[in-house]
């Protein structure tokens, strides 16, 4: 004879069942994978935000620098072509899941952001650039932008390294292998510190003679 259970019992042991799960789950790190991948996944689109700022500004910059006569042209010509190369990247959320695709991308930005500041620095041996309050004002709109890519990397830096140890650590890592949670990449090049570095755009002191 088969034994049946009621519908109250029934609906207790799924409930005990649903409850067991959840909180194996918790303890086992799924919702912090959940909470960080979300920040991670915001830092990575405050980023993305900074840089196109400062792709948005590029053609304003490059305008006032083409209006002095004899400036250097190779300078202008690297920034237009750094500016290029990066804009052509397609960085969609799945990039900060693709090593490869992220170290391209940053390696991009990089080239830019040496580009840049190669410019600014160059750009101080004009006198009509310093005088002229279209052109400063970009260069502080630059500056503040360059600023704001460093912080918006530091914080994205920071969470990714959040994610990455829950990922590697026991018995999180678990967890993350039974769903398919990678460690992500991160900005790490050999020259991470001065990538961070804003552009020099100061104009109190001369540039130097050599090239």
């Amino acid at each position: 004879m088969r034994m049946t259970l009621s519908p109250f019992l029934s609906r207790f042991f799924m409930f005990t069942a649903a409850l067991t799960a959840a909180l194996s789950l918790t303890g086992c790190g799924y919702n912090n994978f959940q909470q960080l991948d979300e920040q991670v996944k915001a830092g990575w689109s405050e980023v993305l935000n900074q840089y196109q700022r400062r792709a948005d500004l590029i053609p304003n910059i490059v305008a006032s620098v083409k209006g002095e006569a004899s400036f250097e042209q190779d300078t202008l010509t690297k920034v237009i072509e750094a500016r290029a190369k990066a804009t052509s990247i397609q960085a969609t959320p799945e990039l900060v899941n693709d090593p490869a695709a992220f170290e391209k991308f940053q390696q991009a930005q990089g080239e830019l952001t040496g580009a840049l500041s190669r410019l600014m620095v160059v750009s101080e041996q004009y006198p009509n650039l310093k005088a002229n309050a279209a052109f400063q004002d970009l260069r502080v709109q630059l500056e503040g932008t360059e600023n704001r890519i460093t912080v918006a990397r530091n914080r994205y830096i920071k969470t990714v390294a959040d994610y990455n140890v829950l990922a590697r650590s026991f018995p999180s890592n678990l967890t993350a292998m039974v769903f398919g949670y990678k460690v992500k990449p991160s900005f790490t090049v050999q020259n991470e510190a001065q990538i961070s570095v804003p552009p020099t755009v100061s104009f109190d002191k001369p540039a130097s003679a050599s090239k």
